[in-house]
């Protein structure tokens, strides 16, 4: 539950910058930067992991069974009383995803600082124990996009097949699980959670699938056709596989971040559908992975960062094209010492049913 090699390195975070607290916050959506010490699945609203200079650790819960979970170090549940209390210690306080708290609980606290950055960038590096639960998740989201694949029939609807996901996910495992889904042809521009929305044949069927094991997530993007794929949707994906092996033949230490999403875009340029590239028709070609689902950093062009051994992402060219409408791939990776390992196993094709 606490994982003690983080905790050394956010003591030694602390001595660096003078802090003589360090508090990892935590909400329903975002607990993983309380989860990188004290690693529970808190279900009330708010949760914090204090750290104090001299090593004593201390959870701060919302809800009195959230405090119960924690066996590791003491713990109190009250949250608004329990930061007061850590207040009154007085010192350099900082403070992991301040930018997320309510601002009645960051000024508990006389001019903090935040931690945010600091912390993301020791989490970036995951530790063997971490690997071991990145390696699970990927695996069962290979497992779970083969169910996905078998499940799958004309006039089924969309929320039909998620939910038949989910279910398999969690009876195997999974702690989460975090999914969209897209269906249809050149008018789909983007996944969504999913709708009423009846499969027919002739359908190209898109899924991000993102299960969570002990709390570290992994992602597989794939795509499907429901039928024979006609030859737009079959250039399409050859287009979408040639970006992704771009971006997985050029990922290794020292590149910088917006290179990896350059690779990829430069695909799509050569084939000229460079206009699709931007913020218009994509969000990311990729994004970290870990604690939580979406981490920093996003690959953009505009996001400079060096790669470093030992991260976890995934490199995804999902966007929208003319040929054939949205269309998704992509597997999570591990940056090694030469390149990278591709997590997942599941073929790379384009899928069809």
């Amino acid at each position: 539950m606490l994982n003690r090699d983080r905790l050394s390195q956010m003591k030694d975070l602390m001595a660096e910058r003078g802090w003589d607290l360090l508090l990892l916050y935590g909400h329903t959506w975002r607990k993983d930067f309380f989860r990188s010490v004290i690693n529970i699945n808190f279900s009330g609203p708010h949760a914090a992991a204090a750290i104090h200079r001299s090593g004593e650790v201390q959870a701060v819960m919302s809800d009195p069974w959230d405090a119960e979970l924690v066996m590791d170090c003491p713990a109190a549940a009250g949250f608004g009383a329990g930061l007061e209390q850590l207040a009154r210690r007085g010192g350099p306080v900082a403070i992991a995803g301040m930018e997320m708290m309510e601002a009645r609980f960051v000024q508990a606290f006389s001019n903090p600082v935040s931690a945010t950055f600091d912390v993301e960038e020791i989490r970036r590096i995951k530790l063997p124990r971490e690997m071991e639960r990145m390696r699970q998740a990927a695996q069962l989201a290979d497992r779970g996009y083969e169910h996905f694949a078998g499940a799958i029939e004309p006039g089924m609807k969309e929320y039909e097949l998620v939910a038949e996901v989910e279910a398999f996910l969690k009876a195997n495992g999974a702690e989460d699980n975090f999914m969209l889904i897209a269906s249809g042809g050149t008018e789909v521009t983007g996944m969504k959670p999913p709708t009423e929305r009846e499969f027919r044949e002739g359908d190209s069927v898109t899924t991000e699938l993102t299960p969570q094991v002990d709390g570290y997530w992994a992602q597989i993007c794939r795509t499907l056709v429901l039928g024979e794929p006609n030859s737009k949707q079959r250039e399409s994906f050859a287009i979408f596989s040639e970006a992704q092996k771009a971006a997985e033949e050029f990922l290794r230490p020292g590149v910088n971040i917006a290179d990896v999403a350059r690779v990829q875009n430069d695909v799509f340029r050569k084939y000229g559908y460079g206009e699709y590239t931007g913020p218009k028709y994509t969000r990311v070609r990729g994004h970290g992975l870990g604690l939580h689902c979406d981490e920093n950093p996003y690959i953009l062009e505009d996001v400079n960062y060096t790669v470093k051994q030992g991260m976890t992402l995934i490199a995804h060219p999902n966007t929208y094209l003319p040929l054939s409408g949205y269309m998704v791939f992509g597997d999570s990776l591990v940056v090694t010492a030469n390149g990278c390992e591709a997590l997942n196993h599941t073929e790379r094709k384009l899928f069809q049913k």
